[in-house]
């Protein structure tokens, strides 16, 4: 436990890491809102279609989310709506990647709902490490993230917890302002991978 917190502590706050997510965003937050925009018409129009789903989605969002770890390492950013589809260029791993992540989660919840979710922010890190290590295949990339995420699982669950007072103004938008938080909290995952990354250097 002391081990635990002694890692934690070693992280910027949450509130820096929202604010650098923020910095990040400046000046590139039309390109965010339309590759958020087709991300989102995407996934609504295969979800309905399961297979479709699991064959293009899976892959496409480790596809959005490496979009928001270029625009955190300060990478061209001006074509992220194109951005995101280039996961399909090594379409086998991503595919096999997401794949897996959502099979390993889904087992969890099989067994008791808590346990589902810790694993899931377990693997919340394999989309940047299989963008990071082309060396590993993607079993070995869910390891990794899982390695990174001790002692870290609690942290980016409150990070995400932080989100819920403009999770909640989104309502009022009719969902509109989703296309502005999806982004920030994007951003700040990517923020914290980076983060995370630096402390196993």
């Amino acid at each position: 436990m002391e081990e635990n917190e002694k890692a934690i502590t070693e992280m910027p706050r949450n509130s820096e890491i929202r604010r650098a997510a923020r910095y990040a965003l400046r000046g590139n937050w039309t390109q965010a809102v339309l590759a958020t925009l087709v991300y989102t018409l995407i996934c609504s129009a295969a979800g309905s279609i399961p297979l479709v789903g699991l064959l293009v989605v899976c892959p496409l969002e480790f596809g959005f989310m490496l979009c928001f770890l270029r625009l955190v390492r300060g990478e061209d950013s001006s074509e992220m709506v194109g951005d995101q589809f280039d996961v399909f260029n090594k379409y086998g791993r991503y595919l096999g990647g997401s794949l897996l992540v959502t099979l390993y989660t889904l087992l969890w919840m099989l067994l008791f709902i808590i346990p589902g979710i810790v694993k899931g922010y377990a693997y919340a890190m394999t989309p940047y490490v299989m963008n990071d290590r082309p060396d590993l295949d993607a079993d070995d990339c869910i390891h990794e993230s899982r390695m990174m995420m001790k002692g870290y699982k609690w942290k980016l669950f409150c990070l995400d917890l932080s989100f819920i007072g403009w999770a909640i103004l989104c309502i009022f938008t009719l969902g509109i302002g989703l296309l502005w938080l999806q982004p920030y909290i994007e951003a700040s995952h990517a923020k914290f991978y980076e983060e995370l990354k630096a402390r196993r250097a």
